[in-house]
């Protein structure tokens, strides 16, 4: 059957008895009631009903296509009831999405989540590319740097990425120690691949240091910081990383113009859900502020 507008019209009539009844049920015109049985009839070449002064009696073959109908409805009513039960529960599956510099953070945060709602499936995505939240590709996502712009995004600051440049003790050792930015141009340093990458700190570095001084480069942030811990140059890291690094030196401290505020993002029609919901008042509470700095 085509058109179940006309079958539930028809099953609504038939509990109903009167045309009028079933109009109130469905929130319809009684002309619209009366429409779909006539153009149900037509379809099936029979007729469902005998009208009398009363209202509106089944015939038989009216009952087999109600039986049907009726079942039908209930279906759909607890079909219904699951998918608004998934938005009122915290349960499924969680896909989270973000640089892999903040997946130490997010890894711990997604633990104690689970640890809570132990019905949740985590999932982190990291990866340089935007994952589109509109495709459904993720929940959440935490982004860093410019405020993202997307229409039917939902979007929250979160918090701000303190960076500084630091340098290992064999670095320093070895090659000594900048005296100040001026003498930053006669050092070694571990920069990203991409010269034309836009994180405001390794900006300012191409401008003050000659290209060919970039002598490590990566597209991870685990391997450029990697590369600072084995003594390869100079480089950036996040206050609270380095302070994990007692071998680490900072050579100049964290400026305001480095620091890349991070964005807490979702998407308009699974904001209200309660599992995203849950999760972000649950990273919150769990960086009380200062966390994506362990990124």
């Amino acid at each position: 059957m085509d058109n179940w507008d006309e079958i539930r019209t028809a099953f609504h009539v038939a509990r109903e008895g009167t045309v009028s009844g079933a109009a109130e049920a469905l929130g319809v015109h009684h002309a619209t009631v009366i429409r779909h049985i006539d153009a149900l009839e037509g379809r099936l070449g029979v007729k469902l009903f005998q009208r009398h002064a009363r209202g509106y009696t089944s015939t038989e073959a009216g009952e087999d296509l109600l039986r049907v109908a009726q079942t039908t409805d209930e279906q759909f009513q607890q079909l219904e009831g699951r998918i608004k039960g998934q938005g009122r529960d915290v349960s499924g599956e969680l896909v989270v999405t973000s640089l892999v510099a903040f997946a130490p953070m997010l890894v711990a945060a997604m633990t104690s989540f689970r640890e809570a709602y132990p019905q949740v499936v985590m999932r982190l995505l990291t990866d340089d590319r935007v994952f589109r939240l509109e495709y459904g590709e993720a929940h959440v996502a935490l982004r860093a740097g410019t405020k993202p712009q997307e229409p039917d995004n939902v979007v929250q600051a979160f918090s701000q990425q303190s960076i500084a440049l630091y340098g290992h003790r064999s670095y320093i050792a070895r090659k000594g120690r900048p005296a100040d930015e001026h003498d930053l141009a006669g050092h070694d340093f571990v920069s990203h691949a991409n010269p034309e990458v836009r994180a405001p700190f390794f900006t300012w570095l191409r401008e003050r240091v000659p290209a060919e001084r970039m002598v490590f480069r990566s597209a991870d942030t685990r391997v450029m910081g990697q590369a600072i811990l084995a003594g390869a140059g100079l480089g950036f890291m996040t206050v609270h990383e380095a302070a994990l690094h007692p071998e680490l030196e900072q050579i100049l401290p964290p400026k305001d113009d480095w620091a890349a505020p991070l964005w807490l993002v979702t998407h308009v029609d699974l904001h209200r859900t309660a599992k995203v919901q849950a999760f972000l008042k649950h990273l919150k509470e769990f960086c009380d502020g200062g966390c994506p700095s362990e990124a």
